[in-house]
């Protein structure tokens, strides 16, 4: 497979009630990869939120990738940083938060439940 060109990047303006905006980019495009329904690179800006929001239609894991920032799942706040992987079941509740100035970049994979 080639290497995925990420393109213009879907901006997303206070993401789920957050603060500041996320870019997305959606590494799949429209390839079909089953069992993952989705591919995103996600870049949250320095300071910036995603508000809470349960997991409706597929699990996902969360891969930090760059900066220091925290997961809630739950409510329960865990470290977000290079490596850290959460893992969020169907009917599961997320929200992020970047701890620093500069973006904190990370991977969300949505994979189709068994």
């Amino acid at each position: 497979m080639a290497n995925i060109e990420k393109g213009p990047a879907d901006v997303r303006e206070a993401l789920f009630g957050g603060e500041g905006a996320v870019k997305v980019w959606n590494l799949l495009g429209r390839q079909r990869a089953a069992p993952f329904t989705a591919v995103l690179s996600c870049e949250l800006d320095g300071k910036g939120s995603v508000g809470a929001h349960v997991q409706q239609a597929d699990p996902e894991i969360v891969i930090g990738v760059e900066g220091r920032g925290e997961a809630s799942i739950n409510g329960e706040w865990h470290p977000l940083r290079p490596g850290d992987v959460v893992h969020l079941p169907l009917g599961s509740t997320l929200a992020l938060r970047n701890l620093e100035d500069a973006p904190l970049r990370y991977l969300i994979i949505k994979a189709r439940g068994a």
